[in-house]
């Protein structure tokens, strides 16, 4: 099966993963909700009757919800403008700042997109005050040949999807019903380091929050829904021993995942050092 890249490039993405992860989602889905959505690139991939996209990035969300109001040509003679207008490029360091200080005034979540593409490692990152300060992606980052074939594509996938903005702990279990499928990707205890939001500023994820979106999914479980968690049980030494706790308690399924992150050292020789990425399951 060929599975489609997300134009955003988005720090997290499961693409390199996604055939691992989704050998183990059910063949038939009424609603899929994706509840830390970020790049989308699960849930494009993901066949469902309705499929629900949240973050609580709401930057992300509005320029998903722009790209759902305009048509594709529509989106790609603007992004091809202001690329040209304000001669941005993988080279030019100065072009790029003009134009991010153009966006933190006019916040336009299409310039957004723009910005994003020139941004090192295409990350959003905002500080206090909500104003975008990612720096130019020297020498490496621009919007491609590629990155303009997925956002077509991509453009046509999103369109009937819903999308919210909404912290995880306000996600509504009792809507869920038997044929629903929820998946959680949240930040990771073991990996993260802060969380910016561009809304609530810095925030790490805590072992508090791991608790309370366990809850959630014995929620789900106990609804009849079925879900899908991704996380790490193991990360350079450290056990994440509440996660594994939880998974016994409850009887529900572990599969290991062949992840290939840069940070996954399947082959280093200190076996302390290896970082396991798992799916868990309730089905």
């Amino acid at each position: 099966m060929e599975y489609l890249k997300s134009p955003m490039n988005y720090i997290g993405n499961k693409y390199r993963i996604i055939a691992d992860i989704e050998r183990y989602f059910p063949n038939e889905i009424n609603t899929f909700t994706d509840l830390f959505c970020g790049g989308l690139d699960v849930s494009i991939n993901t066949s469902a009757l309705h499929t629900v996209c949240n973050d609580i990035n709401n930057y992300i969300i509005d320029i998903y919800k722009s790209f759902q109001r305009y048509d594709i040509q529509y989106l790609l003679d603007y992004i091809d403008t202001q690329i040209a207008a304000y001669k941005l490029s993988k080279f030019d360091k100065n072009s790029y700042i003009k134009f991010r200080n153009y966006y933190n005034q006019s916040g336009n979540p299409l310039d957004l997109y723009v910005l994003m593409c020139y941004s090192f490692n295409y990350q959003f990152r905002f500080n206090s005050k909500h104003e975008y300060n990612n720096p130019h992606g020297t020498n490496r980052s621009e919007f491609t040949s590629v990155m303009r074939s997925n956002l077509t594509e991509f453009k046509e996938r999103i369109d009937s999807y819903d999308f919210e903005c909404f912290d995880f702990i306000n996600y509504d279990v009792n809507n869920v019903k038997s044929g629903d499928f929820l998946y959680a990707d949240p930040p990771y205890l073991l990996t993260c380091g802060s969380y910016n939001d561009g809304k609530r500023g810095f925030r790490g994820w805590s072992e508090s929050d791991d608790m309370q979106l366990f809850d959630l999914l014995d929620s789900v479980n106990k609804n009849g829904g079925k879900f899908a968690l991704s996380n790490v049980s193991h990360h350079k030494g450290f056990v994440h021993n509440s996660l594994l706790q939880w998974v016994n308690d409850n009887n529900y399924k572990m599969h290991n995942i062949n992840c290939n992150y840069n940070n996954c050292n399947y082959q280093n020789k200190n076996k302390s050092n290896i970082t396991r990425e798992v799916l868990i399951t309730n089905y």
